[in-house]
């Protein structure tokens, strides 16, 4: 997918993205594919069904990733966030995805669920959705007036210093394969790939699941549609064919006066879906007056998530708006929104960006943070469990 200009590029990249992030929005909906549910299903009542669409989802994006790289259709060495860095901040992945899990549960869904309840006529998903935007924007970008972030003034000095410094990218094939990280990525591909859709199709129960067979599937498939489009957009600059993003970063030799560039190079590497992050990007287009050089990736694929769910709604005459049943649903959300947009910029991603498509990459970051955020979900809920058998007690 070359073309012989920047914005035809640049525009091809940015639709596609809606397009499949419709796909992605439609589907999730119609399944009820629900990374929160599926803990809820399984610590609650030993329904494992949803807990395995998830599983499913892993295991297509891992074994997909294994394909494309083995081809040559991906380059997943620098992508946006850097998933595969040398650098393994083990202690954010574990504190920000626990923090995430425990959110989630407390807001009725993850990042990518409030997308999907938007799209459904979900009000308190709204109010969900903009806090954590406004906590995402300033984890990452300083306060008016100030160099100061959130997560520079509340993580950075002591959670920074437990960083591990690798040899190797944090991937398993790289760390556990050394020099032949290439064939270990394929080896370790296969068997953690195989491994989980071998669980996932255990239960005789999930194979007659047509939702849940379907959610997995597709989740599975649009983060794969994502690395592969966003691996491949090319510019040809005079005869010489390079990505967006180098493009941008040697923009004065390349681009034509009156070309529009963008306000960074890194949003315009290859890159899959993932949702807290770029909730504080939109949050960033809209408060600039809708500037196009704002307009980013992870902007449509929000917009395209809720478009989708939004039409599948419409469709199958399932919107109903919904607003706080009372005070504590409220207090509740409002706390779990807190600690979904602290812990997913932190954990560098949901249960979407590094539970499916960080773990495709099978960086041990991802890996670490999913982990994490079952476990501040299945404990939140354990909890939730308790209090309510106490007070009813």
């Amino acid at each position: 997918m070359t073309y012989e200009d920047f914005a035809s590029a640049q525009s091809f990249f940015l639709w596609s993205t809606f397009a499949i992030a419709l796909i992605l929005g439609a589907v999730v909906n119609k399944t009820n594919f629900c990374t929160m549910g599926a803990v809820s299903d399984w610590v609650n009542m030993g329904d494992t069904g949803r807990m395995r669409a998830w599983v499913l989802a892993i295991a297509v994006g891992v074994l997909g990733v294994m394909g494309l790289e083995a081809a040559g259709l991906v380059n997943l060495s620098t992508t946006f966030p850097p998933y595969r860095q040398t650098t393994l901040p083990w202690l954010e992945n574990v504190l920000g995805g626990v923090l995430f899990g425990i959110g989630m549960t407390l807001a009725s869904g993850c990042g990518n669920k409030t997308l999907i309840r938007i799209g459904g006529g979900n009000l308190k998903s709204i109010m969900v959705l903009l806090i954590i935007a406004v906590i995402a924007y300033f984890m990452i970008n300083p306060f008016p007036g100030s160099d100061k972030t959130l997560y520079s003034t509340l993580f950075y000095s002591w959670t920074n210093p437990t960083a591990i410094s690798l040899s190797t990218n944090q991937d398993l094939g790289a760390m556990l394969f050394a020099d032949n990280a290439a064939t270990g990525r394929m080896v370790m591909g296969a068997v953690i790939g195989g491994l989980l859709l071998v669980w996932a199709f255990m239960s005789a129960d999930f194979r007659s699941s047509f939702d849940n067979v379907l959610g997995g599937l597709v989740v599975g498939l649009v983060v794969l549609a994502a690395w592969y489009v966003t691996s491949n957009v090319m510019v040809d600059a005079d005869g010489e064919v390079m990505s967006l993003q180098t493009y941008v970063q040697d923009w004065d030799l390349y681009a034509p006066a009156d070309a529009v560039r963008p306000a960074a190079a890194g949003p315009l590497a290859a890159q899959s879906f993932t949702f807290i992050n770029p909730m504080g990007q939109a949050l960033g287009y809209a408060a600039s007056g809708f500037d196009r050089t704002l307009l980013t990736f992870g902007v449509m694929a929000l917009a395209g998530v809720i478009a989708g769910s939004l039409l599948w709604s419409l469709m199958s005459r399932s919107f109903r708006v919904e607003w706080f049943a009372s005070f504590r649903d409220f207090v509740n959300h409002l706390i779990g929104a807190i600690l979904m947009g602290f812990g997913g910029v932190l954990a560098m991603g949901c249960t979407i960006g590094q539970g499916i498509t960080g773990f495709s990459t099978l960086a041990l970051g991802s890996i670490l943070t999913f982990g994490a955020i079952v476990l501040g979900s299945a404990a939140t809920m354990k909890v939730q469990y308790y209090l309510m058998m106490r007070a009813e007690g």
